[in-house]
């Protein structure tokens, strides 16, 4: 296959589908998003099967636990990718919204539309889920997008794109508003991001390394967040009960997402009261606590538990398993100064019954998404009400934190006048 001819053959069409779903109605975009949701719930064996054949690869291969983990289309991710689907068809549409129209003192009114960006190039790894989430996001916000999933999930991605293809013929919409890339070779990344004629911006979603990869080599613009890098800080004051059920919440509900905190910070009024009791809980379920000496003093009474010595590189570390940071602070300013050094300003939570030190947090924490007694779990599109979301951003222009709808437009200024003219 000559990559190069392939990618620009789909950027040419993705272009030519921006074009149609930019003026798509309404009710032709809903309709296939309700449709894609009845597709996904009523695909059953076929998928399952393209799914496992995914899974089985992936664990011959010898695929690290949590990307296996990320494979899978369980019944449970299917139902929420498919609600996600009706959640956007239930949403107004904003594409056409006029906004802020005032009259100047010329007699023109001025204001902004929001418009679609035109065609985003998604590169993901791993989670076949993506698939629906981004093309979803595409019909609804009248965009045209290429998507590159991961070699290791091909199959499930193919099964899942077919789906989205059957529900935009059945709508009315060109079928090329998603397009998957069929090949594996990864030569068509390199091409993908340098179409700076056909592609608006590009998503990648994935490890640090391909993310970084995207951000050098790309010529085009990148909506991005590097890693997941989260904290949950325990206060002097504190619901010690609710800490317990949030921290382990926030840590063990699941390892793999970008969401999951790795670092545990408690304030030395609470750390003799929680410490003990939160790492029962993780001895329990054999998560390794890399400690500050404070910390693990007090964590060395905790039977079973696995401790070692924090290093300087652990409070930056993304672990995407059972690993978690802990460090002992002696006020609100010091967690503050913490996060803000060594966070990836994706998501970090307080968990505290001190209002004022709720607010400070909100305001001085620079991440993405600021939490108050709320479980870092939480910071995706689809738990905020997006739908849907196909990344999350810690950049400060243009999207920040879960990018769903409205970050895949933008807006315009429109002028409104009546033969006036500039004197």
């Amino acid at each position: 296959m000559d990559i190069k001819s392939y990618m620009e053959t789909l950027g040419r069409q993705a272009r030519a589908a921006a074009t149609e779903m930019a003026r798509a109605p309404t009710r032709a975009k809903n309709d296939a998003l309700i449709e894609l949701a009845r597709r996904l719930r009523a695909a059953g064996a076929p998928l399952q099967q393209a799914n496992n054949q995914d899974i089985v690869a992936a664990e011959t291969a010898g695929l690290a636990t949590p990307m296996v983990d990320r494979l899978r289309l369980t019944e449970k991710v299917i139902d929420t990718v498919a609600e996600g689907c009706e959640q956007l068809a239930a949403m107004p549409d904003p594409i056409g919204e006029m906004t802020g129209i005032k009259r100047q003192p010329s007699g023109i009114s001025v204001g902004q539309m929001r418009v679609p960006l035109g065609v985003f190039g998604m590169i993901y790894e791993s989670r076949p889920n993506v698939t629906i989430e981004a093309a979803s996001l595409a019909i609804k916000s009248g965009n045209a997008c290429i998507l590159r999933g991961g070699s290791e999930a091909i199959q499930s991605n193919l099964a899942l794109w077919k789906l989205v293809q059957q529900a935009l013929v059945a709508a009315g919409l060109p079928i090329n508003t998603v397009q998957l890339v069929e090949t594996t070779d990864r030569a068509a990344v390199g091409e993908l991001i340098t179409l700076p004629q056909f592609v608006d911006v590009i998503v990648p979603r994935g490890g640090k390394g391909l993310i970084e990869r995207i951000s050098k080599e790309a010529k085009v613009p990148v909506i991005k967040h590097l890693d997941g890098n989260c904290h949950t800080y325990v206060d002097a004051e504190v619901d010690i009960g609710q800490a317990l059920v949030v921290t382990d919440n926030a840590k063990t509900q699941k390892y793999s997402p970008c969401n999951a905190t790795e670092s545990l910070l408690v304030h030395e009024h609470s750390a003799a009261a929680f410490l003990p009791r939160i790492g029962a809980i993780f001895a329990a379920k054999g998560v390794e606590m890399r400690c500050d000496p404070a910390a693990k003093t007090i964590l060395n009474a905790v039977p079973g538990a696995k401790l070692t010595d924090a290093s300087e590189a652990d409070w930056s570390t993304e672990y995407l398993a059972p690993i978690i940071s802990i460090k002992i602070v002696g006020s609100l300013d010091e967690a503050i100064a913490h996060i803000n050094r060594y966070s990836s300003h994706h998501t970090d939570a307080i968990l505290t019954t001190n209002h004022p030190n709720a607010m400070r947090f909100l305001r001085e924490v620079d991440s993405s998404s600021v939490m108050v007694n709320a479980s870092t779990r939480f910071a995706d599109g689809f738990e905020y009400g997006l739908g849907a979301e196909i990344g999350i951003s810690t950049d400060k222009i243009h999207a920040r934190g879960p990018v769903g709808l409205e970050g895949l437009t933008s807006q315009k200024w429109v002028v409104l006048g009546d033969g006036h003219i500039r004197r």
